[in-house]
């Protein structure tokens, strides 16, 4: 019996967030909106994802002794995340400053700061939630050899779920692992390390699947998004919506499609499902903020109620 159904290994960031009409081009300035501070980070905003859908959900991670780790903390158990797991201190608070423009996307950079102090000793003390967990969730905001403990330390039976964002290239031993691997077209273009593999997503996941990892999500914002593993590769189509902010949805979507795996979904009907989640977190500002309960996927008027098989059109295009 597990207490958890997932367990986010990851990263926890204060969000800096400014709406600009147009992204600054090199030594440009732009004039923006006054700013907005939200909790985020990809593993702090999969656990408040998950748990607002209603998984039982822990969080390993480390953030500052400041004003924004109090805010992350807050966020985590106003969501019901079992905060047991987060550390506190050596560093500053992690913060990613974002740009959004009118149509929704955004770019993103980061200052990991108490991130990068999540060691694999972390990792090595919280052996108990890894034995408590059914699924465990990783990005790549904090150190790779963090993530590559994490492997190391899973239950026998549990399942491991990596978003690798922000891209870099990874050990055969960790792609393994992987069930499944989730990535965007970016993201898969970097792992697979070639500039001449080609504008087919279905090749890009058949040569990432031939690297070892068990699964592979391959998203492709308005086109959806393919699951392959060794009984073939499946089209999951895009259900179109009017997207506001698309900060954070990727890392919902991650999420969504985490639990379900866990709950005993076959991968397309998680990643379905998953997509949908997604769709209802583009058209709502923010990441956390934006994360909704099951009852609101399943709402009519939600623009995901149909039949499965549905994704979002804009919910991960490369977005956190």
């Amino acid at each position: 019996m597990y207490d958890y159904d997932l367990l986010v290994v990851g990263s926890a960031n204060a969000d800096l967030v400014i709406g600009v009409e147009r992204r600054p081009a090199a030594g440009e300035t732009v004039l923006g909106s006054d700013l907005a501070v939200h909790p985020g980070g990809k593993g702090a905003n999969q656990a408040v994802a998950a748990a607002r859908l209603g998984a039982r959900t822990a969080l390993l991670a480390r953030v500052g002794d400041d004003a924004y780790g109090r805010l992350l903390l807050d966020s985590q158990r106003a969501a019901g995340v079992d905060t047991v797991g987060v550390l506190v201190g050596g560093a500053p608070t992690g913060v990613a400053l974002i740009t959004v423009d009118p149509s929704g996307d955004n770019s993103i950079v980061v200052s990991p700061g108490a991130n990068g102090r999540l060691t694999p000793q972390d990792v090595r003390t919280a052996a108990s939630l890894f034995q408590a967990s059914r699924v465990v969730s990783a990005q790549l905001e904090i150190p790779l050899e963090t993530v590559e403990e994490t492997v190391r330390s899973l239950a026998p039976g549990s399942r491991f779920v990596l978003n690798p964002s922000p891209p870099r290239p990874l050990p055969t031993s960790l792609l393994a692992a992987c069930d499944p691997l989730i990535v965007n077209e970016h993201e898969a273009k970097v792992l697979l390390g070639d500039t001449t593999v080609g504008d087919d997503p279905a090749h890009w996941a058949r040569l990432l699947l031939a690297r070892g990892p068990r699964s592979v999500v391959v998203t492709l914002g308005a086109e959806g998004a393919l699951v392959a593993s060794a009984q073939g590769v499946t089209h999951v189509p895009a259900v179109p919506v009017d997207a506001v902010d698309t900060t954070g949805a990727g890392d919902a979507f991650t999420a969504a499609l985490a639990w379900r795996l866990g709950q005993g979904d076959e991968l397309a009907d998680a990643a379905a499902f998953a997509a949908r989640v997604g769709a209802v977190a583009v058209t709502r500002a923010g990441a956390q903020d934006s994360y909704p309960t099951a009852a609101e996927v399943a709402a009519p008027g939600s623009g995901t109620e149909g039949p499965g098989g549905e994704a979002a059109a804009a919910e991960q295009g490369g977005a956190r």
